[in-house]
Order: structure tokens, then sequence, then C-alpha cells
């Protein structure tokens, strides 16, 4: 039920953004990069700091590291494969 509450106030707070935008379209423009950015920073803080303070999950994070290698080596490994294919397939010099 929490995560129901949770996804609809983001989509509440979406649309009431977007409706608000549609409103002041017309209107002088305000800058807000900056204000973006700074909030940005925050989040981008708060979950390092999350994640720096969850000790289960640094105690995984050599396990997770060699996970991600896998996946990115077979990644990019299989989409230069696959291009290859399509490029002789449909003969792409």
């Amino acid at each position: 039920m929490f995560n129901v509450v949770y996804l609809v106030g983001l989509v509440a707070a979406l649309v009431a953004g977007l409706l608000l935008g549609f409103l002041l379209r017309n209107r002088k423009r305000v800058n807000l990069d900056k204000v973006t950015l700074g909030i940005i920073i925050a989040l981008i803080f708060s979950l390092g700091f999350s994640i720096g303070s969850n000790n289960e999950l640094l105690s995984s994070f050599p396990k997770i590291g060699v996970n991600a290698i896998v996946i990115l080596v077979l990644s990019v490994f299989f989409s230069v494969v696959f291009v290859k294919a399509a490029k002789k397939l449909v003969k792409i010099e």
C-alpha cells in the first residue's frame, strides 16, 4: 500500500508540474537551471550517504562489482558481434 501511495504522489507531482508549465508557458521564463542542479546534487549526496551508511550493501560491493564487469564485457562483446553481423546482412561497409 505504501508503494502505491508513493507512486501516486510522484505522478501527482509530475502532473502538477506539467499543468503549471502549460499554464505559464507564455509568460517570462524563469531560469531554474541552478536550482535544478542544486537539487540534483542534494539527491546524489543523499544517495551516496544512504549507500555509505548501509553495511550490508557495502559488504556486497565486491560481488556486485564482479557481476557488473561481467555484464559490461558481455554487453560490449555481443553488441560488437551483432553490429558486425547486421552490417554483413544488410551489406553496409
